[in-house]
């Protein structure tokens, strides 16, 4: 497959690209596209799958550039000379880029020698204790006894109460060697233990894989990619396996990636270590752009010291242009466009509710990449859908909850993601009445766009995907809108399919 280019910030967007799959001519087909998403997944050339990579990888910068760690982590790594010398030393001997064990360094600890994690793993390396065990360290523990004293009152033999001190043995278990504390032992031990895994499963990608998921849950992967539809017998590699993965097809493979990214997202770690180590570079040789980056990905919103989702990054206070509805209706026209109305053709329903009736006509505004992203997301949902063929199903335009709304309304404590709605750049989808197979459908559209970094969306309440853009591909969507705009237009020319009213006037 030929396809152009335009690269945004990081982001790769198609311009018209031939579809593998015809859109059927009963609902709108954007003519801009981003190429090799849900059904076209299917058709993935060997230059496409490298720009998803790619793309893939940069869309790790937002798991990694939140935590508060990011900074001082990579200054333990990169300047620290004992573990720089560990590092080197470990690489000569396992034939391992040195650049690779710090990046799993990196991401696993924070280049934290006794970091612990709540589920066993120690050490900088966080190596859980079976493994240790395979890669020849000591983990040597030592039962000690803690007593403690309780006074209780209790009967003589003359039924009178009398105090009694009782003594209690509390056993418990300390470390008396623990060598996943030890870089000089651990970080040898894990690039030997890496090196076995890329000799046994034939690729680095895939003892990457390993390290985080485990040697069971990669034998399943790699063997259920190689009977994959779609995958060339030279190309079985992590990445490969990730967006090969589909409801539609290969869906043994999709519930195994499915399963694994619901346990720890051990899929996307491959990903991870890739933008760890381009991290780790830029560090290097840049310190304060590194750290400005980092400022980048702090969110103005949260009350925590980790942004809670990608929104919350991209979405900045400036942003919250709509302070009441006289704001909205000033933007009307220029910031704002009204939702177009056409569920059986564009795929949404809109089911706002203002605050009063007389308001409406608010409400039902947003930005046009707003209303582009939302577009997109409803024919990439439908065509997926469709391709997937789920019996006794009937697609369901997806039903649109929220638009803009003004600050003072969207301030309301009930409102989770509220405010962000006075920026106009978000919305709002209810998935409650969805069939199986179109919400399925959506959730693999929606998790497709967003590893890339197209869109960001959280669960909003009960039932309500809150979804926007990133800034960096708005005017791509709004460029869907306008494509969607101009169709509404021919169709009011035509006189067929006369647009109706919005359907909460309706009701």
């Amino acid at each position: 497959m030929r396809f152009a280019l335009l690269y945004t910030v990081g982001l790769a967007v198609s311009s018209w690209i031939p579809l593998g799959h015809a859109a059927s001519p009963d609902y709108f087909a954007p003519a801009h596209q981003l190429s090799g998403l849900g059904v076209s997944r299917d058709d993935l050339s060997e230059e496409l799958l490298d720009v998803r990579t790619d793309l893939m990888i940069q869309s790790q910068t937002f798991p990694i550039m939140r935590d508060p760690e990011a900074v001082p982590g990579a200054e333990r790594i990169t300047k620290n000379a004992r573990l720089q010398t560990i590092f080197r030393s470990a690489a000569e001997t396992s034939g391992l880029p040195a650049s690779l064990l710090e990046a799993i360094a990196y991401l696993e600890s924070w280049g934290d020698p006794k970091a612990e994690s709540y589920s066993g793993p120690r050490g900088i390396m966080q190596i859980a204790k079976g493994t240790a065990q395979e890669m020849g360290l000591r983990v040597v523990t030592t039962t000690r006894y803690k007593v403690t004293t309780e006074k209780v009152q209790v009967r003589n033999k003359r039924n009178k109460l009398v105090t009694k001190t009782i003594r209690h043995k509390i056993p418990y278990v300390v470390s008396s060697r623990d060598d996943r504390l030890v870089p000089e032992r651990a970080i040898p031990a894990a690039a030997r233990y890496l090196a076995g895994l890329e000799r046994r499963y034939g690729g680095r990608d895939w003892a990457v894989f390993a390290y985080h998921c485990g040697e069971g849950c990669v034998a399943e992967m790699l063997d259920l990619t190689k009977h994959a539809r779609g995958v060339p017998k030279d190309q079985v590699s992590v990445a490969r396996m990730f967006f090969s993965e589909s409801p539609a097809w290969n869906r043994e493979l999709y519930r195994a990636v499915q399963l694994q990214m619901q346990r720890d997202y051990s899929p996307t770690y491959w990903f991870r270590i890739q933008r760890a180590q381009q991290l780790l570079v830029l560090y290097r040789t840049d310190p304060k752009a590194f750290v400005s980056l980092a400022q980048e990905y702090k969110s103005e919103f949260a009350n925590t010291p980790r942004a809670p989702h990608r929104l919350s990054v991209w979405l900045k206070r400036e942003d919250l242009i709509f302070h009441s509805c006289d704001d909205i209706k000033a933007g009307m026209g220029t910031k704002l466009a009204r939702a177009l109305d056409r569920p059986e053709y564009f795929g949404y329903a809109l089911r706002v509710s203002p605050n009063q009736p007389d308001n409406l006509e608010y409400y039902l505004q947003a930005s046009p990449s707003a209303l582009g992203t939302l577009t997109y997301i409803a024919f990439e949902t439908r065509r997926l859908w469709e391709e997937m063929k789920p019996k006794g199903e009937k697609f369901k335009p997806l039903e649109v909850t929220s638009l803009v709304q003004p600050e003072d309304i969207a301030l309301a404590p009930s409102r989770g993601e509220g405010i962000s709605h006075s920026s106009g750049q978000v919305f709002d989808l209810n998935y409650a009445g969805l069939p199986p197979g179109e919400y399925e459908s959506l959730r693999f559209v929606l998790d497709d766009l967003g590893w890339e970094g197209y869109l960001g969306f959280v669960e909003d309440g009960h039932d309500t995907l809150h979804i926007g853009s990133a800034p960096a591909v708005r005017d791509f969507f709004a460029t869907v809108f306008q494509e969607a705009l101009g169709k509404q237009s021919d169709a009011e020319v035509s006189g067929g399919d006369t647009p109706r009213a919005p359907a909460a006037e309706l009701q």
